[in-house]
């Protein structure tokens, strides 16, 4: 079976990890799998990295519909049995061009398409309505979570024969893999996601400001248009010296971060299936999320992690305080279990078996 998977190219962070991980999991297992990006960019240079078979397509471009017909050449001469996309500029591309492709299409959804560009005005409006459209037209659709699913099927009127649940999942390290913790004096907690409004870091601030625990110290890991906006929210409540904001941090820069972190912390209002956290487990760091999709899957029992209410500060200050509150003995078992559940469940490799065995009954 050939397989192409195709983004626009510009994925930073879940996205990115999302599609390289699986092509590299792909590729270990001497799988048919290619890479096609519209444009030069992140996921490129990552898939590159990892030795995957990538390919450019060279859109001019975020709107050049010019390049749909060499799109078209470039699927229909590769004969590929299967096109999947990823991300609503991929997915638009091949609604536009799939009635003259010979290949079955699939998408991943890997995150709220009503929200994927809100606060953009009309523009956003538009793109969302393009978006629903090429879900419709898609053969197959992949939801990282079943909010997603039940999202796409009930309110998207996505035919539901065509929806399909896999959680996302990562490369997990043996224990003695993980750099070992730094001794460190403060009770460090990270909070690694893109600085938009959707992830909620002004609560977090603002819940962290709430606890008055000069003992705590606060790391976001992040770029976006809110960056700016939550240094100024930091001043007003006169937290500058419990908080540093490190900007976009590579994986190697975050392993280094990780050393001396006790709690990692997402307080997002909307989440496909963060990897970001099955990552921090990955590193033996207990995690902490508002109640977002499927995170339930992801933190079964207080046994395994925190959860905090959506958009509640006073929920997600009474988490961080519980994890404060516990021993450092306690929160290593924590995290213990964390990753030994992790891993069973939420592996790249159950994550590419379970994405084949559909593309066996489209195929």
């Amino acid at each position: 079976m050939k397989v192409l998977h195709v983004n626009a190219g510009l994925e930073n962070g879940g996205g990115l990890s999302h599609i390289v991980n699986l092509l590299t999991e792909a590729k270990i297992e001497h799988k048919d799998f290619d890479l096609l990006t519209l444009a030069e960019g992140p996921v490129a240079e990552a898939a590159r990295r990892e030795g995957i078979n990538t390919s450019v397509l060279g859109a001019s471009s975020r709107y050049d519909l010019a390049s749909l017909k060499r799109l078209t050449k470039f699927i229909n001469d590769g004969h590929y049995d299967i096109v999947h996309t990823h991300g609503a500029r991929a997915n638009l591309f091949l609604s536009l061009i799939h009635k003259k492709i010979h290949a079955t299409w699939c998408i991943t959804v890997h995150s709220n398409p009503y929200l994927d560009f809100a606060g953009r005005g009309l523009l956003g409006k538009i793109f969302t309505k393009l978006n629903i459209r090429a879900l419709r037209k898609a053969d197959c659709i992949f939801a990282v979570t079943e909010h997603f699913a039940n999202l796409l099927i009930n309110k998207a009127h996505v035919d539901k024969t065509k929806v399909h649940v896999i959680y996302n999942g990562i490369f997990f390290h043996s224990d003695s893999e993980i750099p070992a913790k730094y001794e460190h004096t403060y009770f460090n907690i990270v909070n690694v996601a893109r600085t938009e409004k959707v992830k909620g870091q002004d609560l977090l601030l603002k819940a962290v400001k709430q606890l008055d625990d000069q003992h705590i110290r606060l790391h976001i890991a992040g770029d976006g248009s809110q960056l700016e906006p939550l240094k100024a929210l930091m001043r007003e409540l006169d937290m500058a010296p419990q908080v540093t904001f490190h900007g976009f941090m590579t994986h190697h820069q975050l392993s280094g971060l990780y050393k001396r972190i006790d709690l990692a912390v997402l307080t997002s209002y909307s989440e496909s299936f963060p990897l970001v956290l099955l990552e921090a487990a990955d590193n033996l760091i207990p995690i902490l999320s508002t109640n977002i999709g499927d995170i339930s899957k992801m933190i079964p029992s207080l046994d395994y992690g925190f959860i905090a209410k959506v958009g509640d500060v006073d929920s997600i200050a009474e988490a961080i305080k519980a994890a404060v509150n516990k021993s450092p003995k306690d929160l290593r078992a924590m995290a213990e279990r964390e990753k030994r559940y992790a891993e069973e469940h939420f592996s790249v490799k159950n994550q590419l078996a379970s994405i084949e065995k559909v593309y066996d009954t489209l195929v």
